[in-house]
């Protein structure tokens, strides 16, 4: 008599079991479109914490084991889209810089070259006519090579800050060229963990 009075209440715990199963993981399944709708982190004790189930339960069924990797695996590849497409801007803004640098210290150079050519001529006609000329020329044209001088300091001075721009520029180059290959090489392989990708606080603040 026992034995076929504790059937039936066997099977009722045993489908009891199943249906509250089931329903964290439905609980789970809801959480994972929600973390992934908002563009979350997917960790366990995330999903354990919004669902109301305990690690242990996602750690030991499968399913939920199962839905938790796919969906951390599927985050981390979107992260690494979006950190390579931020590098991306980042990477073509300080190429733009460099080149801007090059093209303004070719300009500098140029224009010491030009005003050094000038400050030339002018000391050669103060040496051939100087005989000739009236004492108001002369002061005119002393004027004119100090003017010129100051002129060529002012250029070699924002030559050498240039030039330290573009050093600058090249270096963070060099920087965004790595970061950028990690992230490609992450985006190939979605296994590397959080702890390879450089910290964001080490990005270098682009210069003025």
């Amino acid at each position: 008599m026992s034995t076929t009075s504790g059937t039936p209440q066997t099977a009722a715990a045993l489908a009891a079991r199943r249906a509250s199963t089931q329903a964290a993981l439905q609980r789970v399944q809801d959480v994972l479109a929600q973390m992934k709708r908002e563009r979350a982190q997917v960790t366990v004790a995330a999903v354990a914490r919004r669902a109301g189930v305990s690690r242990t339960f996602l750690y030991d069924n499968p399913q939920a084991k199962a839905a938790i990797a796919d969906a951390a695996t599927r985050n981390g590849t979107r992260q690494a889209q979006r950190d390579a497409s931020h590098e991306a801007a980042l990477e073509a803004t300080w190429r733009e810089r460099a080149l801007n640098a090059e093209d303004a210290l070719k300009a500098a150079h140029a224009e010491i070259l030009l005003q050094r050519s000038r400050i030339g001529e002018l000391m050669g006609q103060v040496r051939d006519l100087q005989a000739e000329w009236t004492e108001e020329t002369i002061q005119r044209i002393t004027s004119e090579n100090t003017t010129l001088k100051q002129r060529v300091r002012q250029l070699t001075t924002d030559n050498r800050t240039l030039d330290e721009r573009l050093k600058a520029a090249r270096s963070n180059l060099r920087f965004q060229d790595r970061r950028v290959a990690d992230l490609e090489a992450q985006l190939i392989d979605p296994t590397l963990g959080s702890s390879q990708r450089p910290s964001s606080s080490t990005t270098p603040t682009p210069s003025t």
